[in-house]
């Protein structure tokens, strides 16, 4: 059942390009995140630098995690890898990021990142390790 999370802004959302959560599927392990690419996030060219375009497809990998198993977890990245495509140009952009396999405590992860017609710009795969987060 997909729906759209009623969640304050995140700061790192923000930080990354006004970004704003569209969809989060907690059943399926999916999340839409909409971004905007801005000409101070490009080099030469009017290209979006290549770690705005990891952050874009990692965010949106976290946050189909995060649906699925919450928020008590830390999502600990132990290995990403992103192909690119086609440039990333100001304007914006859509990272869809979904659960591939879920062990209990290794979770597989893809990803891409589309223009607003529709093209992949780039694709994405982690492995994350969820570990629990404890009280202090």
């Amino acid at each position: 059942m997909s729906t759209t999370p009623d969640v304050a802004p995140n700061d790192l959302l923000k930080t990354l390009g006004d970004g704003e959560v569209l969809a989060l599927d907690s059943e399926a392990g999916r999340s839409t995140i909409r971004f905007t690419v801005k000409p101070e996030m490009c080099h030469t060219g009017g290209i979006a630098q290549g770690g705005f375009v990891t952050g874009w497809i990692d965010s949106a990998m976290a946050h189909a995690c995060i649906g699925r198993f919450g928020q008590g977890f830390w999502i600990a990245t132990l290995e990403i890898k992103i192909s690119f495509f086609r440039p990333a140009t100001p304007g914006p952009v859509v990272a869809e990021g979904w659960i591939e396999r879920a062990g209990k405590q290794t979770v597989f992860l893809e990803g891409q990142l589309k223009d607003e017609e529709g093209r992949v710009l780039a694709k994405g795969t982690s492995t994350v390790r969820l570990v629990p987060l404890t009280a202090a």
